[in-house]
């Protein structure tokens, strides 16, 4: 049963976490607003956090391609513009599916309160439309790829629905995000040679480790709503020794792309795309302030600059000579 709106407040149709600028508000229709938020559309760091690990993967792989003389330009667009329309398609349908499970949670947590389920914009069966439609759109996207492909594909979907769980029964769902949101590390190299290496590998690990990091970040804007309904997670895990373990999963994301970057044989330009990456995650670090909630928010969406950074190291690497 869906959520009755506080009647104390005005209902301006916006979320708590999300600027009111945002393209959907200036573009869309008011009822398709809740919608929108349920995919959150007008927070597209996520989507981008998400696409970034396959397009990392997709450029590491036409390095490699293009070393073998098998590289196609257009094959690449191709399958950038796919993970693209995919990531926007299937973290609103993950969006959705976690809002449909957190929403006790949601409702309990300031921050959060004003989304459509807890707000009462939207009713469960309607999100689950929605979700579905989302869902199908991914679908159409994985069947433009090869088999092996489309297999892996399916196959972090069992991530997917664990997640939304994990803050439940372990002070590790960050990690759980981390899988599902670096699947895109192995779909990259599979689109292009339709199997898998270790050079991606590594490359999910190093992605794996980096979300675990952000989303620490992230986290710590609701620690003290967490702790009063018991929602786990490793920002209240780590608590005051936060910077410590960021140091531990940011090197490691650095090792382990180091690692694929010498696997797969990448140009210079890379290693120096890298090095920034590695300069910008350190910086994270020393100037986290856990307690600062907008300052949380900053740097996490700035890990979309980082990841970025890292794509335009690898395609400027291509040996097209």
């Amino acid at each position: 049963m869906s959520q009755t709106p506080d009647s104390s407040r005005p209902d301006t149709g916006r979320v708590a976490d999300a600027p009111s600028q945002n393209w959907v508000y200036r573009v869309l229709p008011r009822g398709l607003w809740p919608y929108a938020q349920l995919a959150r559309w007008d927070r597209p760091i996520g989507w981008q956090l998400l696409m970034l690990p396959c397009f990392w993967s997709a450029a590491l792989a036409a390095n490699v391609a293009a070393s073998a003389g098998t590289f196609s330009g257009a094959r690449l667009v191709w399958h950038l513009l796919l993970f693209f329309v995919g990531s926007v398609a299937m973290r609103g349908a993950g969006c959705t599916y976690n809002d449909l499970v957190d929403h006790e949670i949601d409702n309990a947590v300031a921050r959060t309160r004003s989304r459509p389920l807890p707000s009462g914009r939207v009713s469960r069966k309607q999100a689950k439309i929605f979700m579905v439609l989302q869902a199908l759109a991914g679908l159409v996207v994985l069947l433009q790829f090869n088999t092996f492909s489309m297999v892996l594909g399916v196959a972090s979907l069992a991530i997917v629905a664990i997640y939304p769980f994990a803050k439940r029964f372990t002070d590790w769902p960050q990690f759980f995000l981390g899988m599902a949101f670096s699947w895109g590390a192995l779909m990259g190299w599979a689109t292009e040679f339709g199997t898998l290496a270790a050079a991606p590998v590594a490359l999910y690990i190093a992605a794996i480790a980096w979300t675990i990091g952000y989303d620490t970040i992230y986290a710590h804007q609701d620690k003290e709503d967490d702790a009063l309904i018991g929602v786990r997670s490793t920002a209240r895990l780590f608590g005051e020794k936060t910077a410590q373990w960021l140091m531990g999963l940011y090197g490691l994301t650095v090792a382990m792309i180091a690692v694929a970057f010498w696997l797969a044989g990448v140009g210079l330009v890379a290693w120096f795309g890298l090095a920034v990456v590695a300069l910008l995650l350190a910086r994270q670090i020393g100037s986290l302030e856990i307690d600062d909630p907008e300052q949380c928010l900053a740097l996490f969406k700035f890990n979309g600059v980082v990841g970025l950074i890292l794509f335009v190291g690898l395609i400027a690497a291509l040996p097209f000579a």
